[in-house]
């Protein structure tokens, strides 16, 4: 083990389900090595403010099962200035802390590499519902957000029947569509509209739902990612085109809340328990990743410069499905 005595943890970004279980992890894998542990609240605002505290095995009990995050977070646009940079590193020193698991997003990884290059050993944990980053197969809370999201598309698709009417779904994402292209073949929507695949044909969608209709086909699911949006002005668009009422739903932040599902709640466990142990050995300016079916770690640098899109095979097999 690395000269390290004292570790730190905070969320950053926005929040995802699982991320409880990894603060846990974290906790109770560096109390069983012998270390003290600190939590940062409201993330690098947080650190900035010196809202830290000390947390042992009681501070996480009961948590796992909690959507949210115990610790808070918040954005903290300061932080991309090397004068809070510095201030962070130095508010780190004051109180002791040898390393630091950031759990968050690319934004908050930048953060972390930032510490790292000024003397903090810093470990990145992937906590995000988007899915959206490059290095590792899975993200905290992205299986949580597509069950949510799912369960809400299905109970929509039954009114929509019942109704006879087309259904816009916008789901979250940002300008990834991972939630979007996973609920859609999971929904078995209609149409699926992504950002870097849509071309924005509105006449084909309009052709597709009287085709649909002269079929009999009761329904009409369109799942729309955020990164496209306009959910609520396409369907007054479709809906003059086609005679077809429709409606659009936008889910919202109702994706990022809940109790997590086993698979978030297990990975978010072995993912904030290697981060721990990575710090424990010394390790500094890396990210847990999930790869190959393995947990492994990268270099966040090297993380960061990776780029992410859709699984093409994936999308192929969408466009096979939608009818």
């Amino acid at each position: 083990m690395a000269d390290i005595k004292t570790i730190g943890v905070l969320t950053s970004g926005g929040d995802a389900p699982g991320m409880n279980a990894a603060i846990r992890a974290v906790v109770r894998t560096g109390l069983a090595k012998g270390l003290k542990v600190k939590g940062i609240l409201k993330g690098y605002n947080g650190l900035l403010n010196e809202e830290i505290i000390d947390m042992n095995a009681t501070s996480v009990s009961d948590t796992i099962d909690r959507g949210g995050t115990i610790l808070y977070t918040a954005r903290c646009l300061e932080f991309i200035d090397p004068e809070y940079q510095n201030r962070g590193a130095d508010i780190c020193r004051k109180y002791g802390i040898d390393g630091l698991v950031v759990i968050g997003g690319d934004g908050s990884f930048k953060g972390a590499q930032k510490l790292s290059a000024l003397g903090i050993n810093t470990i990145g944990v992937p906590g995000t519902i988007d899915l959206d980053i490059a290095c590792t197969d899975y993200t905290i809370g992205f299986d949580t957000a597509i069950n949510t999201a799912m369960r809400a598309i299905d109970r929509i698709r039954d009114t929509s029947t019942s109704h006879e009417r087309c259904s816009i779904i916008e789901v979250m994402g940002r300008n990834a569509g991972h939630i979007a292209l996973w609920c859609g073949i999971a929904n078995g929507a209609e149409d699926i509209l992504l950002p870097g695949k849509y071309d924005f044909n509105e006449e084909r969608i309009i052709n597709s739902i009287i085709e649909n209709k002269k079929r009999g086909k009761k329904h009409h699911i369109i799942v729309n990612a955020e990164g496209i949006g306009h959910s609520t002005s396409m369907a007054k668009r479709i809906e003059e085109a086609t005679g077809v009422e429709t409606r659009a739903t936008i889910l919202g932040h109702m994706q990022r809340g809940g109790s997590p599902t086993c698979k978030d709640r297990v990975y978010a466990s072995m993912m904030g328990s290697y981060a721990t142990q990575l710090l424990c050995e010394g390790k500094s300016n890396r990210v847990v990743a999930y790869h190959g079916g393995e947990f492994v770690d990268f270099d966040i640098d090297e993380a960061l410069a990776m780029t992410k899109d859709v699984d093409e095979h994936m999308y192929e097999v969408s466009k096979l499905l939608c009818r």
